[in-house]
């Protein structure tokens, strides 16, 4: 019964064929004749226009004689041998929605007919055996012959129709679902006499099911990119088919890799996009598994075979039709979308896939490596470097150079780490866990190679075609500037002698030599007027890394710091020869660098050898040459085109100055120690007026040179210059709460570096601020110095009744409770006074707030705590300063009623 319904389905198949030929025969015989009417009308047009007399050829009539010409001569290249012509007058008609009927009559019968063709040749195979009608060997031949007429009905129908197929129809092509149902058949039949009757062993049962799987893919040539995927699919699960229990590892990896080869460059001849990437996820996961599941993994056959997969990816993809779309593409892309359309350069699936798989795959390699051997760290670097060969080779090489930046990256540090763990836990290597890593100085040379690699792939793309692709130019030179600087540095302090390293010393000046020496070459090619490239200033800043590197593996302490200033201040002298935009910003990295050191560790040279000489010790020079380096550095750039930069070191100048008088302040304070002892007041007014005086000169420097680094700085130093006032001053390191001895002079003891000379400090950056920073912060500072004020000579007035000692235990004398409201009476109107002389709106709110209290420190305290002439003195004293400042204001609010009715009474009079 099945084979009735299978000889009746053929039959169906081939008249179907027939009438779809007849029918294209039709339609190539129309198209002919459309032609020829078509070059007819033509040729008359052209006749009718050489003989229009000179009258009648206006410009309306020849626009109208030659419209149908231009008509005509553009549509005649557009007319396929497979396609019925539109009209040559009217534009091309829409492509009509396929419909119901097309769908099920010319796809979907012949993607089901194709299943049931390959589910008819297994079934076959199946009842034969389960009716014991024909011997296993005779069922099986019976079941290959049927495979292979399959597939010669299938090339018969492609040699007869292949001229003919409608391009509505060729994922849903005869021909080819026939031999994708014989492959299918055949593939079954050989894993059947394998693996069910063991007619032939492992060896010929691989290679009869390789064979099959690379002729599928051969077909797909003329079949299509469907078939291709099945002989792909095939060709990866017939390893996994055939079990042996001696594997040869290198054969398996052998023939996954001439298997993805054939994949693609049959893709290539076709300009298949899908194919490539199932190719390469494909042989990814073999890689992978192996790595997760192999008893006894040697690393060199599945490392083979990705750089099998990386080298025949750079040597296949792209053709020259992806590059051009790409440089079309990003012609007309804004600066904003430059990033996106970098990263979507065609064909961006390919490159994605094999860059995915190069990661995960050697990731993998690394933490199951088993024995302690180079190999998988050669096969890392070697992945790796040909991954960055593959981004800095091809145009859409964006998704190769990231990652072989985050597999260098991780790589690396993954392997250090686990080294690490054996020498803290294991350092006698005794154990399963050290024999999984490979030796510690290949990890080193191994991780320098790699960064020399990656370092000569970004400089070869800058000479090769940085000046006609700058997106990528951008991209390289951030990884050359910092991926092998940071590879040298995972190694130096993992592995390295953190005394003096000569060779992380040596490769990391090589490295800085070698991009400045690319630097100096690409900027003598570069075209007069060109301008500077971002790609320049980034490798600057990377050279000047390499060398802080070279610093740091040479040279300690107070060497190392100096070295690193005169190193950036290098790079400013270097402006005098060469007028390269990112030399300064060296010295900006520099100064970043020192003030990192010194974050680390503040006393340069260790606490053990700091001297404890006020001023002159390893402080001084730590922190002030660098400071007079910075000071320097603006001098000589003060005429530099740049601005941006300029700013950046005159900021970084006075934050360098501050640091360093408040470090030689803190060692003389601190006896010469510096520890995390709690400062005192005067030490912390010392702290506070240098930071007032850093908010005044970053102000100053931004009036002359309008910077937001600079405006936004000096805010913040101010703001943080008023936190310490609010937290320390007035609070903790109050005298009245902490209890420390103010001293015994007048005027001239701690109360006047704590409280009296930041308030004059903060006036006189109120003053300065006025009309150039926003209302609330001068209010702010406003605020500030009168609160500082305030309780200058609210505890002046304690130090007068009760000594140098002025902690709270010591309670309060009757006389000193009135003078508190006779000084802060005066202060008041003394602040009103002020306020109206200068027109200072908020000195005279801080008067009227500090009257209103002076009003209630009278009714609330002084009358509970006073007794005789002081109490009315204190009352009489109070009644009398309000009705002063109500006739003050009385006589101002009058003055200005005067001054606005002047004008009326003037035009009253004239009128």
């Amino acid at each position: 019964m099945l084979e009735l319904l299978l000889l009746v389905l053929l039959l169906a198949l081939l008249a179907s064929h027939r009438r779809l030929a007849q029918r294209l025969q039709a339609l190539e015989k129309d198209v002919s004749a459309l032609r020829a009417a078509q070059t007819d009308g033509v040729e008359q047009a052209g006749e009718i226009a050489s003989a229009a007399s000179p009258a009648t050829t206006d410009k309306d009539e020849t626009l109208l004689i030659t419209a149908p010409m231009e008509e005509a001569a553009a549509q005649e290249p557009n007319i396929a041998d497979d396609e019925a012509p539109a009209a040559p007058a009217k534009p091309a008609p829409a492509k009509p929605a396929e419909s119901f009927e097309s769908r099920l009559g010319a796809r979907w019968t012949v993607w089901v007919g194709g299943l049931a063709l390959a589910l008819g040749g297994v079934f076959l195979v199946r009842y034969s055996i389960e009716s014991g009608l024909l011997g296993p060997e005779v069922r099986l031949m019976l079941a290959a012959v049927f495979a292979l007429l399959l597939a010669a009905f299938g090339e018969i129908l492609r040699r007869r129709s292949f001229a003919h197929r409608l391009e509505a129809f060729s994922n849903a092509m005869i021909p080819g679902v026939l031999t994708a149902a014989a492959s299918v058949t055949l593939l079954a039949t050989v894993y059947v006499a394998y693996g069910v009757y063991g007619f032939i062993g492992s060896l010929p049962a691989f290679l009869l099911l390789a064979a099959v799987s690379l002729a599928t893919l051969a077909l797909s040539l003329l079949h299509g990119q469907a078939l291709a995927g099945l002989g792909l699919a095939a060709s990866l699960v017939t390893p996994a088919l055939v079990s042996t229990e001696a594997p040869n590892i290198a054969a398996l990896f052998g023939f996954l890799s001439l298997v993805w080869l054939a994949a693609n460059a049959a893709a290539r001849l076709r300009r298949w996009h899908l194919l490539p990437i199932l190719s390469n996820a494909g042989l990814s996961m073999w890689v992978i598994g192996y790595c997760l599941y192999a008893d006894l993994r040697d690393p060199i056959p599945p490392g083979i075979a990705l750089l099998v997969m990386i080298a025949g990816t750079a040597f296949l993809w792209p053709g020259r039709l992806f590059e051009d779309a790409a440089e079309a593409q990003a012609a007309a892309v804004g600066r904003f979308r430059r990033v996106r359309h970098l990263l979507g350069r065609r064909p961006r699936g390919i490159m994605l896939s094999v860059s995915l798989g190069t990661l995960l795959s050697i990731m993998t390699l690394l933490a199951t490596a088993n024995g302690a051997n180079d190999d998988p760290m050669l096969i890392f670097v070697a992945a790796t470097g040909l991954l960055a060969g593959l981004g800095a080779g091809r145009r859409p090489g964006a998704w190769p150079a990231l990652f072989s930046t985050l597999a260098a990256l991780w790589g690396m540090t993954l392997v250090t780490l686990m080294n690490l763990s054996v020498d803290l836990t294991d350092p006698l290597q005794l154990t399963d866990t050290a024999a999984r890593l490979p030796l510690p100085g290949t990890t080193v040379l191994g991780g320098l190679a790699l960064a020399a690699l990656l370092a000569a792939c970004g400089l070869l793309f800058q000479h090769r075609r940085g000046q006609k692709d700058r997106e990528m130019a951008g991209l390289w030179a951030i990884i050359v500037a910092t991926v092998p600087v940071a590879i040298a540095t995972i190694t130096f302090l993992a592995e390295g002698s953190l005394d003096r390293d000569w060779l992380h010393g040596a490769f990391a000046l090589m490295l800085g030599l070698a991009i400045l020496w690319s630097v100096d070459r690409e900027a003598r090619r570069q075209p007069a007027g060109a301008g500077d490239l971002l790609a320049r200033d980034i490798l600057i800043l990377g050279a000047f890394g390499a060398f802080t590197l070279c610093l740091h593996t040479l040279t300690h302490g107070l060497v190392t710091t100096l070295g690193v200033a005169i190193l950036g201040f290098a790079f400013v002298l270097a402006t005098r020869r060469r007028a390269w935009r990112g030399l300064p910003w060296a010295m900006v990295a520099a100064s970043l660098v020192v003030m990192a050191r010194i974050a680390y560790e503040p006393t340069i040279v260790g606490p053990q050898n700091l001297s404890t000489t006020p001023v002159f010790n390893a402080l001084l020079p730590g922190y002030g040459v660098p400071a007079l380096l910075l000071v320097a550095a603006c001098w000589l750039l003060r005429r530099w085109p740049g601005r941006r930069a300029l700013n950046a070191l005159q900021g970084l100048a006075a934050l360098m100055g501050l640091l360093t008088l408040a470090i030689l302040v803190r060692h003389a304070a601190s006896g010469g120690v510096l520890d995390d002892r709690v400062p005192t007041l005067g030490e912390q007014s010392i702290y506070t007026l240098l930071t007032i005086g850093l908010s005044g000169v970053l102000m100053t420097l931004d009036i002359k040179s309008p910077s937001r680094a600079l405006r936004y700085g000096s805010m913040l130093a101010g703001i943080i210059a008023t936190l310490n006032v609010l937290t320390l001053h007035l609070g903790a390191l109050n005298p009245y709460f902490s209890g420390e001895n103010t001293g015994g002079w007048p005027l001239l003891n701690l109360l006047a570096p704590g409280y009296l000379l930041p308030a004059l400090a903060y006036a006189g950056l109120a003053t300065f601020a006025r009309q150039r920073r926003p209302a609330p912060y001068v209010t702010l500072i406003a605020i500030t110095a009168a609160l500082l004020g305030f309780a200058w000579a609210t505890l002046s007035v304690r130090w007068f009744w009760q000594g140098e000692n002025l902690a709270s235990w010591k309670g309060f004398i009757e006389g000193e409770t009135y003078t508190y409201s006779v000084v802060w009476l005066l202060i008041g109107v003394g602040l009103l006074v002020i306020g109206s002389w200068r027109n200072l709106r908020s000195l005279r709110l801080v008067s009227a707030g500090l009257v209103l209290v002076t009003v209630l420190k009278v009714f609330l305290i002084d009358m509970a705590n006073l007794e005789g002439i002081l109490r009315a003195l204190s009352f009489i004293g109070l009644g009398g300063v309000l009705i002063g400042i109500g006739l003050f204001y009385q006589r101002i609010l009058a003055q200005k009623s005067d001054t606005q009715a002047t004008p009326e009474k003037k035009e009253a009079a004239d009128a």
